[in-house]
């Protein structure tokens, strides 16, 4: 087994403290305050018909579905990350879309679906900083996304997560992009 960089070992504490903080919550708990994105949908700086991403949630991750069908009706398209070669695809997602298994509890539109270009991610995360800092699960899936999108055009980072996720510090490496926002079940906060 490799051992850790001090950096990766850092991040690696304050993962599994924002994490044991989530899975501590309650499960209504946790599906109230995922209902309550939806209260500040409005809040969100996405521009008038934008291709959002969102993601499907695993474990005791938040809930973006119901924030995600909001964002439909209000004339965006949406898609789902799939795990694809070099970096993630974003393929469309509609009702009836067919979603199949893409390991880690997740699932994701099968590979003959649609690939877009999103122009805003809505993204899972461990941990987050009051700077914006997104603490990811560490095999930096969005990171290499992120970068390949960026090539593309401009790209707003909104993290979602519960409030409880927050941690003092996350030690940012060089290859790491900060959120723009983050929403929680309190509401949007923008980030410099």
């Amino acid at each position: 087994m490799t051992a850790l960089s001090p950096l990766a070992a850092e991040k690696d504490v304050y993962r599994k403290q924002a994490l044991g903080r989530r899975k501590a919550m309650d499960e209504i708990e946790r599906i109230e305050k995922s209902l309550a994105l939806v209260d500040h949908a409005h809040t969100l700086p996405i521009p008038v018909g934008a291709t959002v991403a969102g993601f499907w949630p695993i474990r005791d991750e938040i809930d973006p579905r119901p924030l995600m069908d909001h964002l439909r009706q209000k004339g965006h398209q949406l898609c789902l990350p799939a795990i694809a070669e070099p970096h993630l695809q974003f393929r469309k997602l509609e009702r009836g879309t067919e979603l199949v298994s893409a390991g880690f509890g997740t699932m994701e539109p099968a590979p003959h679906v649609e690939v877009l270009r999103p122009d805003v991610l809505l993204m899972p995360l461990a941990g987050f900083d009051k700077s914006g800092n997104r603490l990811g699960y560490g095999k930096g899936y969005y990171d290499t996304a992120i970068a390949a999108l960026e090539k593309q055009g401009a790209l707003l980072c909104i993290g979602v997560a519960f409030g409880v996720q927050e941690v003092d510090r996350v030690p940012a490496e060089a290859h790491d992009k900060p959120l723009n926002g983050i929403l929680t079940e309190v509401g949007y906060r923008a980030f410099d």
